[in-house]
C-alpha cells in the first residue's frame, strides 16, 4: 500500500471519526440529519413505496376517510392521498435543491466579486442588490414565473433569482473582511492572481456562513414551492406536489378538512428539519462556540 493510499485512508477515518463525535455531541443535528436522509430516501424511491398510482382516478371513491386500503383517504377525484404525498416528496425537494443551487451559483461570485474588488464596483453592486430587496420575494418570484413561463422548474429558477441577492450581501460582507486578513496579503506579494486568491483564500474562509444559510434558504424554498403550486403557477396536474395537493384540498376545506392534514403537515417537518440542520451547522462552524 502507498504512502498516498495510506494518507487517503487516514483522512477519511478522520473524518468519520469526527462525523461520528458531531452526531454525538449533537443530537438534534443527528435526528434533523436522519430525518431529512429518511424524506430523501421516500422521494428516490417512491415507485417502489407508492401503495396505488398517484394519478389514477376512481370516481367512486372521491374524498373518502383513511381506511386499510387508503392509509390517508382520497382526494377529491378519488386518487390515493398516501401515494400522491410520497410521490410529491421528489417534486418538493427538487424544487428546494434547484432553487438554492441556482441561488449559490449567481449570489456567490457577484458578492465575491463586489467584496473583493472594493470602490464603485461594490457601491454598484449593492445598490443593485438593496433594490432587489426591496421588493416583497414571493411577489418578485411570480412576477419572475410569469416571464418565463408556467412549471416548476422555472417557478424555482424565479425563486432561486430572488434568494441570490439575500446570499450576494452576505458573503459580499464577510470577503469585505477576509480580504484584509494577513494571509491574503502574504499571497498576493507572492503573485498570486486575483482569480487564485478568490478561489484558494478567500472562497474557503469566507463560504461558512453561505452554507448554514443555504440550509435556511432550503426551507424557505419549499414554503415558496407550496406558495407557487398553490398558486398554480408551480407543479402542474396531474402531478403531485406537497403545495398542489395543498392547494387542491383547500377547495374542499369545509366537506373534508382532514386532505389538508397530511401535505401540511410533512411541509411543516421537512421546513423544520432543515432550519433544525442549519442551527446544527451554524453552531458546528461557529470558532466561538468550540468551547461550549
Amino acid at each position: 500500500m502507498t504512502t498516498q493510499t495510506l494518507d487517503m485512508a487516514t483522512r477519511e477515518d478522520s473524518l468519520f471519526s469526527k462525523f461520528g463525535q458531531w452526531c454525538r455531541r449533537d443530537k438534534r443535528g443527528a435526528a434533523s440529519l436522519l430525518v431529512l436522509s429518511l424524506i430523501i430516501g421516500i422521494a428516490v424511491f417512491a415507485p417502489w413505496i407508492a401503495p396505488h398510482s398517484p394519478t389514477e382516478q376512481d370516481f367512486s371513491k372521491m374524498l373518502m376517510d383513511p381506511s386499510a386500503e387508503h392509509w390517508l383517504g382520497t382526494d377529491d377525484l378519488g386518487r390515493d392521498v398516501m401515494s400522491r404525498l410520497i410521490h410529491g416528496a421528489s417534486k418538493s425537494i427538487y424544487a428546494a435543491f434547484l432553487a438554492v443551487g441556482i441561488a449559490l451559483l449567481i449570489g456567490v461570485p457577484i458578492g465575491l466579486f463586489a467584496g473583493f474588488t472594493g470602490g464603485w464596483v461594490d457601491v454598484g453592486i449593492s445598490r443593485v442588490i438593496d433594490t432587489l430587496l426591496s421588493f416583497p420575494a414571493i411577489v418578485l418570484a411570480v412576477a419572475v414565473t410569469g416571464a418565463m413561463g408556467i412549471g416548476l422548474t422555472n417557478a424555482m429558477i424565479s425563486v432561486g433569482i430572488v434568494f441570490s441577492p439575500h446570499l450576494a450581501r452576505l458573503i459580499r460582507a464577510r470577503t469585505l473582511v477576509v480580504r484584509e486578513e494577513l494571509y491574503v496579503d502574504a499571497a498576493r506579494c507572492f503573485g498570486a492572481s486575483t482569480t487564485r486568491l478568490l478561489i484558494k483564500h478567500v472562497t474557503p474562509n469566507a463560504i461558512q456562513p453561505v452554507i448554514v444559510q443555504c440550509t435556511l434558504l432550503l426551507a424557505v424554498a419549499l414554503l415558496a414551492e407550496a406558495s407557487l403550486s398553490f398558486l398554480g403557477l408551480g407543479v402542474q396536474p396531474p402531478d403531485p406536489s406537497w403545495g398542489q395537493m395543498l392547494a387542491r384540498a383547500y377547495m374542499y376545506m369545509e366537506i373534508s378538512p382532514a386532505q389538508m392534514y397530511a401535505p401540511g403537515f410533512m411541509i411543516m417537518i421537512t421546513a423544520l428539519t432543515f432550519n433544525t440542520l442549519g442551527e446544527s451547522l451554524r453552531v458546528a462552524l461557529d470558532p466561538t462556540m468550540k468551547g461550549l
